[in-house]
């Protein structure tokens, strides 16, 4: 099987690892990986913050960009939710685009990936996977198989910490206060880590961890299932 790879502005710009990451986990079960380098924003500050005109160009843009791809693989719940569920209101069909862990798990059937991260973690949910695109289980299912990893729940797993893009900006102490009751759920529960599938998420939850000297890393879904050491 050949996919295409979409990733979004917050990885090709600040965690590139995580994009690489991606990769190393589709050609470890032996996909094909497309990346069209034509590929820039879905569009979704600019129809988060009203500017439909501007996202509907961006959108038009992914469209054409993206056209034939049989499978578009994306490791960002945000950006895909977007696309499969927003795309419509601007008037563009989406293409069949996959969160990562749901493509493997949904689509795949794949749940061992062949990962080792000997790590106690606990798992973030981020707002548009789990509220638009429905997926709960399906990160659990691919961490419970990752060699030496300990997945603890925390008590908030799903509440929002804070990010929202241009809500963060736009209302910081509201933010602020989402993100440290994110943080002291995290704590309570003795993780080292602290994983999600939205890096835009784990950015937000860093900032905390870093500025108050937290002793708990974020790392992505992608990186951890990616580690095979």
């Amino acid at each position: 099987m050949r996919v295409a790879l979409f990733i979004p502005c917050f990885i090709d710009q600040l965690f590139p690892n995580v994009g690489i990451a991606v990769v190393n986990v589709l050609r470890r079960l032996n996909l094909e990986v497309d990346y069209p380098a034509a590929q820039t924003c879905c569009g979704q500050p600019a129809f988060n913050t009203g500017y439909w005109d501007e996202a509907r160009q961006l959108a038009r843009r992914y469209r054409e960009v993206f056209a034939g791809a049989e499978a578009i693989v994306c490791p960002s719940g945000s950006c895909t939710a977007m696309i499969r569920n927003f795309y419509p209101q601007l008037g563009v069909t989406p293409p069949a685009i996959y969160e990562l862990a749901e493509f493997l798990v949904k689509i795949l059937r794949v749940t061992d990936v062949g990962a080792k991260f000997p790590a106690r973690v606990t798992y973030h949910d981020a707002c548009h996977a789990l509220r638009e695109l429905r997926l709960k289980d399906e990160p659990r299912q691919l961490l419970r198989k990752v060699r030496g990893l300990e997945l603890v729940e925390m008590n908030e797993a799903e509440t929002c910490c804070g990010f929202g893009g241009t809500f963060s900006v736009k209302f910081p102490m509201i933010s602020f206060a989402m993100d440290e009751v994110k943080v002291k759920s995290i704590q309570q529960t003795g993780a080292q880590y602290v994983v999600s599938g939205d890096s835009s998420c784990l950015m937000q939850i860093d900032g905390y961890l870093r500025r108050y000297k937290v002793p708990v890393r974020t790392i992505s879904l992608a990186e951890v299932l990616a580690s095979i050491e």
